[in-house]
């Protein structure tokens, strides 16, 4: 079958599955699980024409309030490739594991045909001739990438806005910030615009959005899910990875995102498959787990007592928990050294002649980068070696280290970051989520879970953080945590 021919509507057998259906109201549909839906849809019960329009229409009736698609591939294109998926199945093709599923895409990866402006001023007409492989990946499972998500300006901070666009809103308070850089596929998938969100995180990215969301994400292990293109391909702060309503959705898209590349020098050789496989099957009886103290951190009250409110909850599975932390120390000195590093060479050379249309985060980082010297980089990451060494002697005594995303609930959408915390002054526009990007320093995979409501009605979430390569076993005990609560069931008043 040709492509035009994949593209057709309504054909004499689409149509005769589409008879055959029994329509959902949307609404149901847009908060089924994924793989549920993809479940109905191999069996035919319902159409993936049927499944794109009820997202449309959430979109059409949520996205006004919360800004978080920003650029929307067109509608007759969308039910085109729904109606091409249908047609497929009526002939007995599945066309893979996300078959004909809604995908929102963040508007930091490149998508063929779609504007993809990095919330820029510079980029904000930019339509790309390729995709890259987080999208290949999903569009060879049969997926079909409904439009782009919005982020903060180059993806830098932990709230999103942008001259482009504008503010994405916490869909449970309009007037707080969802996080970010993955604000806008978390509020997407919070909101019920698409059942799965693609994100990256450098220092908090795929897991500070869904915290503040009550939504669920992952940083896989760096070389987990491959970040082609990339400048720089030895490279372990930034991952891309997947951002879901539930954690059994979460692994399904992992499975789908992982796998190894040999474009990627970082690659790890293991199929995606694994993360497919049941959640449920392990028993968490004797396993150990850390849980934080302080971290030497501020903390909102209310965000260190929700997460260690959870140690009966893990107790109640069969863990053994004990209060202990691995030592930190340099990861700041390290992370923030690196990642000026990375941002003065992605940015630096742009800054002379449009330093003026780019934010004052990318100055300081590009005039900050330009101080490194090659022995002090050496030594820097001597540090982080050391540190990694110190997280390595820590797991061979405990499995899992249990802390929160980060240090405060979301704040006002109008705020760039917070200030202080419990009257400690912030020294840098990210210095409030240290506890995320230690984590990312070290390079354990890590994952945000739903665990809590502040007494003012908004999310708060629990940090995963496993072994070195152990995604698996973070999926595991996030999924055991998750059946325990329900806390992520909750949705935001504003879906109607």
């Amino acid at each position: 079958m040709t492509r035009r021919d994949t593209l057709k509507i309504g054909t004499t057998a689409a149509l005769a599955m589409a008879q055959q259906i029994t329509a959902a109201p949307a609404n149901e549909i847009c908060f089924m699980r994924a793989v549920d839906l993809l479940d109905a849809l191999r069996q035919k019960k319902i159409s993936a024409r049927e499944v794109m329009q009820a997202h449309l229409a959430q979109i059409r009736h949520v996205n006004p309030k919360v800004n978080a698609m920003v650029t929307m591939v067109p509608e007759d294109r969308l039910l085109a490739q729904a109606a091409a998926a249908d047609e497929a199945l009526a002939h007995g093709r599945w066309l893979g594991a996300l078959h004909g599923l809604p995908v929102a895409v963040k508007d930091l990866h490149e998508t063929s045909g779609i504007r993809t402006t990095f919330g820029s001023p510079l980029h904000k007409d930019d339509v790309p001739d390729f995709d890259c492989r987080v999208v290949q990946r999903e569009k060879n499972a049969g997926a079909i990438v409904i439009g782009k998500t919005n982020v903060p300006e180059f993806g830098l901070g932990s709230q999103t806005f942008n001259p482009v666009f504008g503010a994405t809103r916490n869909p449970y308070d309009l007037g707080k910030t969802c996080g970010g850089s993955t604000g806008g596929g978390s509020v997407a998938v919070a909101c019920g615009m698409a059942p799965l969100a693609d994100g990256s995180d450098m220092g908090g990215s795929l897991r500070n959005p869904p915290n503040f969301c009550n939504v669920v994400g992952i940083r896989p292990s760096p070389g987990r899910v491959s970040n082609v293109p990339a400048r720089l391909g030895w490279f372990t702060l930034s991952v891309p990875g997947p951002v879901a309503r539930n954690v059994a959705d979460c692994a399904y898209f992992l499975s789908v995102l992982a796998g190894f590349d040999h474009h990627s020098p970082i690659s790890i050789d293991q199929s995606g498959a694994q993360f497919a496989q049941p959640l449920a099957e392990r028993d968490f009886k004797g396993v150990r787990i850390a849980m934080f103290r302080d971290l030497g951190l501020p903390w909102d009250p209310e965000v260190k007592s929700a997460v260690q409110s959870h140690r009966k909850t893990f107790e109640s599975l069969g863990c053994t928990v004990v209060d202990a932390e691995p030592d930190f120390s340099d990861a700041n000195e390290c992370f923030l050294a690196w990642r000026h590093w990375t941002i003065e060479l992605a940015h630096g050379d742009l800054l002379a002649a449009h330093g003026s249309q780019m934010n004052e985060y990318i100055h300081w980082h590009v005039e900050e980068g330009r101080k490194l010297t090659g022995p002090y980089l050496s030594r820097v990451e001597a540090k982080r070696t050391a540190l990694y060494q110190r997280l390595c002697g820590f797991k061979s005594e405990y499995d899992f280290f249990i802390l929160p995303v980060n240090q405060v609930l979301p704040f006002d959408v109008n705020t760039r970051y917070p200030q202080e915390i419990a009257g400690v002054k912030m020294e840098t526009y990210i210095a409030w989520m240290k506890s995320a990007y230690y984590i990312s320093a070290a390079g354990n995979p890590a994952m945000s879970v739903p665990c809590a409501f502040s007494s003012s009605g908004l999310p708060i979430g629990l940090q995963i953080v496993g072994r070195h390569h152990d995604d698996w076993g973070v999926l595991q005990l996030a999924y055991a945590f998750e059946q325990a609560t329900q806390i992520g069931k909750r949705r935001p008043a504003i879906i109607g």
